[in-house]
């Protein structure tokens, strides 16, 4: 993707070193610049929205499921704090190798492809050979990653976005699926215990992205940014540091599931595969689509939103670089995870009074707003960057509110026994959409004014969802029945 002003050029090696420059005293540590000293409001915002919006449970909880709850979350806290970590210092540790903005783009393409292509495949492979191995899978292939980082190569890198890409599908799967079949089969907790483990697990993770993206930073100052030797192709300290500190997170988190977890399966055929079969399930997803408007609509909001998401995740980095100000990419990713979790908190606040749908709009109106402020900022010199980070607060703030109530809006038009068919289906025009953008030669300001486009086709389809009728009681037994036929060969016990 081509770049826009001398200020939203990648920063070389040079720049690299000069940012790792040490550490400063913590007396002065937030008047380091405006960044830093966005902490403090963020920080107060965020803590009180939390304790507001923190997870509680109904019942009491025993002793068992205390242990349960401490042996799961300190391996999901250090395994995901581990994927953290990384995300502040991708884009910067590429560019000060010396990379062009096209070959970065390649190199995005690949994590997300690989995600994409293994997460349809990841719970059947987990399912099959053990939820416990597929977590240790995913150390094992973000240390990989993680190692591949120190290496001014491209094809080295290549394998570490691969490998990345792979890992990422496994966290976002197999620990969930671990989780939810230790708490309802082996140790029968109930469901609404697994509701509060649930909160818990989530509202962990957005106060680990907070802490990775400060610890990330720190290490990224700590030391200076350089190959081992002369010449050498291998580096090591300053945008190292970080991937550095998610390999020591990964090792203790497999560790940790080594020595304290149980294995369990899915259930799969003979042959391993899913017993409904893929083809069936995936016609049946289909014809969803085609017969009912309301989902066809659910998966262009998805496209248009989470395809805007990553689009703006590559390219936050180059359009706030600067002479003046040098990004501390840490600190920034710390306050976007702050606004993030914000925006969630928020979404939580409203939900029992606004519909998803509602929610929908106004987030992807603030979003809208958020990516042609940030446009005309890296348009025109006369527009501070400041005005920029504020516009990306914004939409990070909207990423928050989005998420839950496309979790709850999702849910509620697609039917259980298609579900993880139709959101695989979902993520193909986003897929397209990503790549598009990414290995397109349009500018920053055309990239961020095609986002603001596709939230207002967002927000067209969400006023629709809204004003559509849901289909009636009778139709939507019917098509339950129908999907029922289409992938067990039996109908549905009630009668239509």
């Amino acid at each position: 993707m081509a770049q826009d002003s001398p200020d939203t050029e990648t920063e070389s090696g040079d720049d690299a070193v000069k940012l790792a420059a040490g550490p400063v005293p913590w007396s002065k540590y937030f008047f380091q610049t405006f960044y830093h000293f966005t902490l403090i409001p963020m920080s107060l915002a965020t803590v009180g929205l939390a304790w507001k919006t923190r997870p509680s449970a109904t019942e009491d909880m025993s002793e068992d499921f205390k242990k349960f709850q401490w042996t799961y979350l300190s391996v999901w806290c250090v395994c995901v704090a581990a994927d953290w970590l990384q995300g502040p210092y991708v884009y910067a540790l590429y560019a000060a190798y010396g990379f062009s903005s096209r070959e970065i783009a390649e190199l995005f393409v690949a994590g997300f492809g690989s995600s994409l292509v293994f997460g349809m495949a990841v719970g059947t492979v987990a399912d099959r050979f053990g939820r416990k191995k597929s977590c240790m899978a995913y150390c094992v292939l973000y240390i990989i990653s993680c190692c591949t980082k120190h290496f001014k190569n491209y094809q080295m890198l290549m394998l570490g976005r691969v490998t990345g890409g792979i890992a990422t599908s496994m966290l976002f799967s197999c620990f969930e699926c671990w989780m939810v079949s230790e708490h309802l089969g082996r140790n029968k907790f109930s469901g609404g215990l697994l509701s509060y483990l649930f909160g818990m697990m989530f509202t962990l993770m957005y106060c680990v992205a907070i802490f990775s993206g400060l610890a990330a930073q720190y290490v990224a100052d700590a030391f200076p940014f350089a190959p081992i030797s002369a010449g050498s192709a291998i580096h090591s300290g300053g945008f190292c540091g970080p991937f550095d500190l998610a390999i020591l997170c990964n090792i203790a988190g497999l560790a940790l599931i080594m020595a304290t977890w149980e294995e369990n399966y899915g259930t799969t055929d003979s042959s391993g595969a899913d017993s409904t079969g893929l083809l069936k399930s995936l016609c049946a997803g289909f014809k969803l689509l085609v017969s009912d408007t309301r989902a066809m609509l659910m998966g262009v909001i998805v496209a248009c939103f989470e395809g805007a998401m990553f689009a703006f995740v590559f390219n936050w980095t180059p359009a706030l670089a600067s002479e003046e100000t040098p990004p501390p990419h840490g600190v920034i990713f710390a306050l976007f995870m702050m606004a993030c979790m914000c925006g969630a908190s928020t979404s939580t606040l409203v939900s029992t009074v606004f519909k998803p749908a509602v929610r929908f709009i106004v987030t992807f109106a603030l979003g809208t707003a958020a990516f042609v402020i940030a446009a005309m900022s890296v348009a025109r010199e006369v527009i501070p960057i400041h005005t920029c980070f504020a516009a990306f607060m914004i939409f990070e703030f909207c990423v928050g509110l989005y998420f839950p109530a496309c979790g709850v809006l999702k849910s509620d038009v697609v039917p259980e026994c298609v579900r993880g068919t139709v959101y695989n289906i979902y993520r193909v025009p986003l897929n397209a959409v990503v790549v598009g953008l990414l290995l397109s030669d349009i500018s920053i300001i055309q990239c961020f004014t095609f986002c603001a486009c596709l939230l207002l086709v967002a927000i067209a389809s969400a006023a629709a969802i809204l004003y559509h009728r849901a289909p009636a009681s009778a139709v939507t037994q019917w098509a339950q029945a129908d999907l029922d036929v289409e992938l067990f060969g039996k109908t549905s016990s009630k009668e239509v």
